[in-house]
């Protein structure tokens, strides 16, 4: 059974950084694009990163030039290093394959507030 377990996230100051963790135990890892995800109470999921195999990559608008997705196939775990956060990042954050194939996990929050 496949189990994703986000972690890294916690609370930061306006312009500070923080390194998010996804470990995928059970996936088929190698086979699938990975992306992550954030979600802030009453609002829907939103798309962030997503990164393919060859390791080609893509970002929302919202998060480009700050947020950075990397993936490691033999630790089956997928990174997101998120750097010059702003109060609008506040969410939890998730993730899957870019097509959702798995259960969500309990997801990781990030704040940031002065």
């Amino acid at each position: 059974q496949v189990q994703l377990v986000e972690s890294g996230g916690g609370l930061v100051q306006p312009g500070g950084s923080l390194s998010l963790s996804c470990a995928a135990s059970g996936a088929t890892f190698v086979d699938y694009v990975w992306a992550w995800y954030r979600q802030v109470p009453g609002q829907q999921r939103e798309f962030l990163a997503m990164i393919r195999n060859d390791s080609q990559t893509n970002y929302a608008d919202s998060v480009k030039g700050r947020f950075t997705i990397s993936r490691d196939n033999a630790k089956t775990t997928v990174f997101l290093q998120m750097n010059s956060l702003k109060p609008e990042d506040t969410a939890v954050y998730y993730c899957n394959t870019d097509r959702w194939r798995y259960p969500w996990g309990q997801g990781t929050q990030v704040t940031v507030s002065e």
